[in-house]
């Protein structure tokens, strides 16, 4: 594993272990529509990435950080890596700013939306080279955005996880990794519109239904 996802998946894990202890620290730094479009508090649109709800959420998110880096550096390299992260968090979070724009209460966290473009990158240049738990590695990313999107669409009182941010993220991934290597990705396009089945829909219920917003 490259040194640069060790440093972010550590930093990750310290920065939300601290959150789990310190009511304060996680109110200050997590997503929050008001404090971010009122008080221009916008260092939560990547500090909100490194906190996480517990110990499952901040696994799984580290676990499919894991399993698709290697993709995503050996095509794209450390650099390319660090772009499609944190663009696509940032991309992400901005996309939930905007659909939530009139709901300045709404609060999310989680590396969900970074983690998502990783997911759709790799999946573009390899899907069917990665397994994840013995499944094709586009299956794992269609059943990842599927759980986001539902959970989005019906959202529970204990759910503070950042499902918006899943949408911007992939479409960040999507769009570099055709940017980056348009050929390949295409040579790719079944697996990418299977997997991306969940976000149309999604798109569908925000900008046609007006389900959400």
């Amino acid at each position: 594993m490259d040194i640069v996802v060790i440093i972010i998946i550590g930093a990750t894990c310290i920065f939300s272990y601290m959150g789990f202890n310190n009511t304060a620290l996680f109110e200050k730094y997590k997503f929050n529509v008001g404090a971010i479009a009122n008080r221009k508090e916008y260092v939560r649109l990547i500090s909100s990435a490194f906190l996480h709800a517990d110990f499952m959420h901040l696994f799984f998110n580290m676990l499919s950080l894991y399993f698709f880096q290697g993709v995503v550096i050996s095509f794209f390299g450390e650099i390319g890596f660090l772009i499609l992260y944190f663009g696509s968090m940032i991309l992400g979070n901005l996309f939930s700013l905007q659909i939530y724009k009139n709901q300045p209460w709404y609060s999310a966290i989680g590396a969900s939306g970074a983690v998502s473009g990783i997911i759709f990158a790799s999946i573009a240049m390899a899907p069917n080279e990665i397994s994840v738990n013995f499944l094709p590695g586009w299956l794992f990313g269609t059943l990842y955005f599927g759980y986001s999107v539902y959970m989005m669409l019906n959202p529970k009182q204990w759910d503070n996880l950042g499902h918006a941010a899943h949408l911007g993220g992939a479409f960040f991934g999507l769009v570099y990794s055709i940017v980056m290597h348009p050929q390949l990705a295409m040579s790719n396009i079944l697996f990418l519109g299977i997997m991306s089945l969940p976000l149309i829909y999604l798109g569908y219920e925000i900008f046609v239904r007006k389900r959400i917003g």
